[in-house]
């Protein structure tokens, strides 16, 4: 199977290296061209204006549960328009009392071409199999929720 990458890279800005008073910004470069500023999340100390970590795993469930969905559509004959989700990570604490992302719920909305319809039955039935076939959600386990709108 493939082994995919990113690069990370991360300068001390201050002067001396203390608990509490140094910033965690950093860059996550994917493919040698695109870089994200990544923080930690706001209630950490991070800058909002940059994306955290959990953000980030939110979106990559969110992209791999969408691709998943769109090549089980494209099999089925299903002529998906758009598509598109808001998926949110819930931060609290895990079963032993660790700091985690407990949970994240999935809200996909999708648009068929005109003239096309699938009953709730079936777009429930849908997303649960793109669900069970993504890979970001296998390796998250039992902590990811898809709200079909």
């Amino acid at each position: 199977m493939s082994d995919l990458s990113i690069q990370l890279h991360w300068h001390r800005a201050e002067a001396e290296f203390k608990p509490n008073a140094y910033s965690a910004e950093h860059t996550v470069q994917y493919n040698s061209n695109f870089d994200v500023m990544v923080d930690a999340a706001p209630d950490w100390g991070g800058d909002p204006a940059n994306t955290n970590p959990e953000q980030a795993l939110a979106s990559a469930l969110s992209s791999c549960h969408m691709m998943t969905f769109l090549a089980l559509c494209a099999k089925a004959g299903w002529p998906v328009a758009s598509y598109h989700d808001h998926a949110v990570a819930h931060l609290g604490k895990n079963p032993k009392g660790q700091m985690s992302v407990t949970k994240i719920d999935l809200h996909p909305v999708v648009r068929f071409d005109t003239g096309f319809t699938v009953s709730d039955d079936e777009m429930a039935e849908m997303q649960d199999r793109a669900h069970r076939y993504c890979f970001i959600a296998n390796t998250l386990a039992d902590s990811v929720e898809v709200n079909v709108l």
